[in-house]
């Protein structure tokens, strides 16, 4: 419900990340124990170890708490920073962040390697679109089998926003902007009905805005949240464009 108090950072982190886990696309095997502890609902050392496993996310959820002086990599603010966007963000300097993307994807990446560091030095943070939209086209960070950037895949794994519209069992019919390509750019398009499924968000109503991945919800949006979502995504989608994304399928 609108202004309950949000999960502790380990499960915040694995509504999140759970939903490309039961895919295969990332993170550890163990999809039952990932489920097991959001359904739920607790947490413990078994779902830290787990959150870990995510060789994706967790350098970026290392890299924003010791930029804040933040012990724990799963501090909710951390989690919020890297999924959502939020002022943590900003503490982290360039340098740091450079030294962890060369050490991590410059190899990978080889000729792709110079618009990852243009997006960078043009403005870009540790928050997931930038993997995704600045990172994922020239490095293939997905499993096998989903190596090649394509766009239904760039709109699945990016965080989505959307305002439900209808919820109807299992269910959930929200207007999202979905991600366009017109051969040079990636926008996002007008609204549409999209049908996702619920995730763990309990008693949504029409009006509430959520945050998707996957097709599945994650977690609601208050004002400053769904602000700073758009925010950073349309950040993230500039300076890829400005790097001349590779043809997408």
């Amino acid at each position: 419900m609108p202004g309950a108090a949000p999960p502790a950072g380990p499960l915040l982190f694995a509504r999140y990340a759970i939903w490309p886990n039961e895919r295969g696309y990332c993170g550890p095997a163990d999809h039952d124990a990932l489920r097991g502890y959001v359904t739920a609902g607790v947490t413990g050392p078994g779902l830290i170890q787990l959150a870990r496993g995510f060789a994706g996310a967790w350098p970026y959820l290392r890299l924003i708490a010791e930029s804040s002086a933040i012990p724990d990599p799963l501090d909710t603010r951390v989690v919020e920073a890297y999924w959502v966007g939020n002022e943590l963000l900003d503490r982290v300097r360039m340098s740091d962040f450079g030294l962890s993307l060369d050490d991590r994807f410059r190899r990978r990446a080889g000729p792709g390697w110079e618009p990852v560091s243009a997006a960078l030095l043009a403005g870009g943070v540790p928050h997931h679109s930038f993997h995704v939209f600045c990172v994922y086209p020239w490095t293939g960070l997905l499993r096998e089998g989903l190596r090649e950037p394509s766009l239904e895949v760039l709109d699945r794994c990016r965080i989505g926003w959307g305002q439900v519209v209808a919820v109807a069992g299992p269910t959930v019919v929200i207007r999202q902007r979905g991600l366009t390509w017109d051969g040079r750019s990636l926008r996002l398009g007008p609204p549409a009905a999209r049908a996702v499924a619920p995730g763990f968000a309990a008693d949504l109503r029409p009006g509430d805005w959520v945050s998707t991945h996957w097709d599945c919800i994650c977690d609601r949006l208050n004002p400053a949240q769904l602000t700073t979502l758009r925010r950073y995504t349309a950040r993230h989608l500039d300076l890829a464009n400005a790097g001349q994304v590779p043809e997408l399928a």
